[in-house]
């Protein structure tokens, strides 16, 4: 009965509501205005095709699977270096106010296990983006502080908007502390972008990739072939690495 409900809620909630609407033009314009009914019906086709896990776990695992997540004995580095993915501005906190992402709330609880195991310095990167968004670097100090780390194991770059400023304003910073060797820490399906932009400004990271969104192995099942706007969300997040990685490859 669960999956039944889960069926039918997918075509009632948007993307599935969309789709719905979408297919009853391309029947009721098929025999008056055929061409127009065709490019409607690729239209629905893209957007369902779009909107099903079965594409979107497929696109975002492939960005996930490009770096293997190294063990502990295979660290080899100087600095953890973490990158933001958003931040609330004014949200109530333990100890104060704003709260990360989920995506950046995962970077940071990876960094600050790391840094318990290795010791490591940490360094957070992401500023504030938008004028009712937090600032990432400034709200992940206080959480790591609350988290234990020590204030002098911690640095902060809170002025980056893109991964590209991430990489840019980290650099200038590590090269001022004499740090050269940074694992960077991100969600895996960022990471591959993430280490083309900070191999143009001139540093090797070692990736360590987090917040995975796709179970490893995946399986098959008929739920996944249901629109939802939650895989929409996730192919448009691959979608925009990969352009992004694309753009980083023409700048090169």
């Amino acid at each position: 009965m669960i999956y039944i409900i889960k069926f039918l809620y997918s075509f009632v909630l948007p993307p599935g509501l969309f789709l719905v609407l979408l297919f009853g033009i391309v029947v009721w314009l098929w025999r008056s205005q055929f061409n127009v009914a065709m490019v409607l019906l690729a239209i629905t086709v893209l957007l369902y095709i779009s909107s099903i896990s079965i594409v979107s776990n497929f696109l975002i695992g492939s960005l996930e699977r490009q770096y293997p997540q190294p063990t502990i004995a295979e660290l080899q580095g100087d600095v953890i270096v973490v990158l933001g993915a958003g931040a609330s501005k004014g949200t109530p906190d333990i100890d104060g106010t704003g709260n990360m992402y989920g995506s950046a709330g995962n970077r940071l609880i990876t960094a600050a296990r790391l840094h318990r195991i290795t010791g490591l310095p940490i360094l957070f990167s992401g500023g504030q983006v938008f004028s009712d968004s937090g600032n990432e670097a400034d709200i992940a100090k206080r959480q790591l502080l609350g988290m234990g780390v020590e204030e002098s194991k911690l640095m902060v770059e809170n002025r980056s908007l893109n991964t590209a400023q991430n990489a840019n304003n980290t650099a200038v910073i590590l090269k001022e502390k004499g740090l050269s060797h940074p694992i960077l820490v991100t969600s895996g399906f960022h990471l591959p972008r993430s280490v083309m932009q900070f191999k143009r400004v001139g540093l090797t990271v070692q990736p360590f990739p987090t917040d995975y969104w796709v179970s490893q192995p995946s399986s098959m099942y008929f739920s996944k072939f249901y629109p939802s706007a939650s895989a929409m969300s996730s192919t448009a997040t691959a979608i925009k690495e990969y352009l992004g990685m694309l753009a980083v490859k023409i700048k090169n």
